[in-house]
């Protein structure tokens, strides 16, 4: 799988063949440095001012720096893909041997950082439920209320995390109707579009 990489991180990567390999590797050690601890503007200016350019433009070369490591990451792409991911740039053959070695060297740190950065969703764990039927009251004596009653157990960060839900049958077939037209959307083109440019 080859990275799609836009016109304005194609313009940031630019950036890279102008200066020397050693000042690249310090970009990539600085874009790891960025996935670890947030942005440091001072980092930037310091930069700067010693390859004699403005602090945005050290900036957008690290930011394209980081947006190639990371989706390469993501994507646990090959060193062939990687390869031929970076050479549709244009780049001299030693900035992508360069490259490469900073993604073969980094990639298992920079996904475990972005498994950090994720949010930690509850996870299904079991389902109980019982259907309950009132057939009769003090007040109505033929009347028929039927209500589900559902526990749902969800695990999260470690630990289980507990549920409970009432409803009548006509909202709890409602909410199964919605559902399952919510994953026939997902099988569209225009899903799949969505959900393939979110990865």
């Amino acid at each position: 799988m080859l990275l799609d990489l836009s016109e304005e991180h194609k313009e940031h990567l630019a950036f890279l063949p102008k200066v020397d390999s050693a000042v690249v590797a310090e970009f990539g050690r600085i874009a790891v440095e960025f996935l670890r601890r947030g942005s440091n503007p001072k980092v930037y200016e310091g930069a700067a001012r010693k390859l004699s350019v403005s602090s945005d433009t050290v900036q957008h070369g690290v930011e394209g720096l980081i947006y190639l490591l990371t989706e390469s990451s993501k994507l646990m792409i090959s060193e062939l893909d990687f390869q031929d991911s970076v050479f549709v740039l244009g780049f001299p053959e030693e900035l992508n041997k360069l490259l490469l070695q900073l993604y073969l060297d980094n990639r298992k740190e920079i996904r475990t950082i972005l498994n950090e950065l994720a949010p930690d969703l509850p996870s299904y764990h079991s389902l109980e439920w019982r259907l309950d039927v009132q057939l009769a009251s003090r007040s109505l004596r033929q009347q028929i209320k039927p209500s589900v009653t559902i526990k749902l157990h969800l695990n999260q960060n470690g630990g289980h995390n507990t549920h409970v839900l009432q409803t009548d049958p006509a909202s709890l077939l409602h909410l199964a109707q919605q559902l399952e037209q919510a994953l026939e959307e997902v099988k569209t083109n225009h899903c799949r579009r969505v959900v393939r440019n979110i990865k």
